[in-house]
């Protein structure tokens, strides 16, 4: 048990950090005195208690963590902090423990999706936390994935490894993982100021600009309520939101590259941000074009409104909606389904597979077709002018392998369950792909409440493999891992 002591202590920590998160709630619900101020005052108890008493027994150990042991930490992270999220919400709303730590992963791995009806009647406090969860979630999976997965080799931007090519080799931003990781905070806070101030601006309130903020930043679409961004029905407030959300959408380590070098240039050497913006602002047009011709709305503009919004708030895998958008003909919400898999940039707060990925498998493909018209022919595969190398190609080849074995799995179960296939598949989907809101049962008019608790633990554990790129969280799951 010793040999794991290092990974209990750095969980404490983390657990503490955690816990202190929990004083913006409590000082807000005190202000206000919206009657939650006791369920945070036994959360904030119960989650510093506990890290302060993991990292007491685990004080004096020493040993650096190894790779083995940055697998389990980064499991463990995102497995153990949705208990102590979820604590609140037990409390205060007398929630279950499935449906708790549901609302919990949901928050803090951006996915948005929820079991919580009522929105607009809950304390301010308890919405301000769910929100919360998002945006930290979102910082939390920057740092995940541009200073922490490419160390342990799994990084789904493995360019960020000094060896190989990217936006990052040139910057010099990351002499240590704790430099880049507050470069990202920076520029993540000083970007979060502006959405702010912008949707107050926008005609907000300052909790509601706070709160979805909150959500825009992190993609996770929580609102504080239940008609979501319907409920302002403003054009301006869609417009700055359409606004963040694209840029959320993109790498966090490009927009430090450009703030800190004032110069655009490392958007056009990003090989992710012109496919991203490309494909998502293009479907943007289609959805809008095929929606007026099926005479959806009355005319192009109205028409290009709805889908500008919606079609950018799945594509970016945030959730958010101005409407029932399932009630479109069915190409349109289908076709944002699977825009939702890949469009967000790797190094985002964004879910799928990222755009990289995506790059990369159709270069592979296309190689494929190439090599069978010319077998003689040498023909590599390259991201920008850089040649992609083997052992990052067969993990991306790997990594597309699973997540179509994952979807299929899960459906299947799912539908085994007594889920009609619509709401299983586009439940799945929308969960490992940390998008929200799905089709069927489980669309943007109705939430993940009717789902009986196997199935919104299956939905659970598809936001965790979606959020952990898959690969982190199935390794501590093999055998071979826990063997000496």
């Amino acid at each position: 048990m010793k040999s794991y002591y290092p990974v209990i202590r750095a969980l404490a920590l983390v657990i503490l950090m955690f816990g202190l998160t929990m004083l913006a709630p409590l000082s807000l619900s005190w202000v206000l005195d919206d009657g939650a101020v006791g369920a945070f005052d036994e959360a904030l108890l119960l989650t510093v208690g506990t890290g302060l008493g993991l990292w007491y027994a685990t004080r004096k150990v020493t040993r650096d963590l190894t790779i083995r042991d940055g697998f389990l930490m980064v499991a463990l992270v995102w497995t153990v902090l949705p208990i102590y999220a979820g604590l609140p919400l037990v409390i205060q709303l007398n929630l279950s423990f499935t449906d708790a730590y549901f609302e919990a992963v949901s928050g803090l791995t951006t996915t948005g999706a929820t079991v919580i009806v009522g929105l607009d009647e809950l304390p301010v406090s308890i919405n301000f936390w769910r929100t919360q969860l998002v945006w930290l979630g979102g910082m939390g999976l920057i740092v995940l994935a541009v200073a922490i997965l490419p160390l342990l080799g799994i990084g789904g931007r493995q360019m960020f490894k000094a060896e190989t090519p990217g936006p990052m080799k040139d910057t010099k931003m990351t002499p240590r993982i704790a430099e880049t990781a507050k470069g990202l905070w920076v520029v993540y806070s000083l970007v979060s100021i502006c959405c702010v101030l912008a949707y107050q601006w926008a005609g907000m309130s300052w909790l509601d600009a706070i709160m979805h903020m909150f959500a825009t930043m992190g993609l996770g679409g929580f609102s504080s309520h239940d008609a979501s961004f319907a409920y302002f029905d403003s054009p301006a407030i869609e417009a700055v939101s359409i606004g963040f959300m694209l840029f959320a959408g993109m790498n966090f380590a490009t927009h430090f590259v450009v703030l800190s070098g004032r110069s655009l240039r490392p958007y056009r050497a990003d090989p992710e941000a012109g496919w991203f913006l490309l494909v998502t602002l293009g479907s943007v047009v289609g959805v809008a074009f095929f929606l007026d011709f099926h005479d959806v709305y009355p005319n192009f503009v109205e028409a290009l409104r709805y889908a500008a919004f919606n079609v950018v708030s799945i594509a970016t895998t945030t959730g958010f909606a101005t409407t029932d958008y399932a009630l479109w003909p069915f190409f349109a919400p289908l076709w944002m389904l699977f825009l939702c898999s890949f469009a967000t940039s790797a190094g985002s707060t964004g879910g799928g597979i990222k755009m990289i990925r995506a790059i990369v498998l159709y270069k592979q493909v296309y190689r494929e077709l190439t090599r069978a018209m010319h077998p003689n022919a040498v023909h590599l595969v390259k991201v920008g002018r850089d040649v992609v190398p083997a052992n990052i190609l067969f993990a991306v080849l790997a990594f597309g392998f699973m997540y179509m074995v994952c979807i299929v799995a899960m459906t299947l179960v799912l539908s085994f369950s007594g889920l009609e296939i619509i709401t299983a598949f586009s439940a799945v989907v929308a969960s490992i792909n940390n998008t929200g809101p799905g089709l069927g049962q489980v669309g943007p008019a109705n939430n993940y409440a009717g789902l009986s608790d196997f199935q919104t633990w299956v939905c659970t554990f598809a936001m965790l493999l979606g959020r952990l790129e898959i690969f982190t969280l199935l390794v501590v799951m093999t055998p071979a891992f826990w063997r000496k």
